[in-house]
């Protein structure tokens, strides 16, 4: 398929180019140019160092609510599984509480 001599890559139809060939990254993320590197995320609780999650605090609440109502995902997020699950209680709270609606308004 690919020979190599000298940087000068022969491909499938015969022409040849001063490119090397392509390897699999197998790593599932694509770099160099036009690439884009994944953020790495960070737990909103810890870094603003909030122990309590307040069901009462609708702002900080609504900042892990999908728009359609649902409570979004540890892995969309970025937050621990133990700030997760107070999150999660927090807001079932509010919703019972009437703070936060239970789905979204259409």
């Amino acid at each position: 398929m690919a020979e190599e001599e000298n940087n000068v890559v022969a491909t499938n139809n015969g022409e040849r180019t001063n490119r090397p060939s392509r390897t699999p990254r197998g790593d599932g993320e694509r770099r160099g140019r036009g690439g884009m590197q994944r953020r790495k995320k960070v737990d909103f609780l810890a870094v603003n160092h909030i122990d309590y999650v307040d069901y009462k605090d609708a702002e900080l609440l609504r900042r892990f609510i999908a728009e359609n109502g649902k409570i979004l995902p540890s892995r969309i997020t970025g937050v621990s599984s133990k700030n997760q699950r107070k999150i999660a209680t927090a807001i079932k709270r509010a919703r019972i509480m009437a703070i936060l609606p239970f789905i979204a308004e259409n």
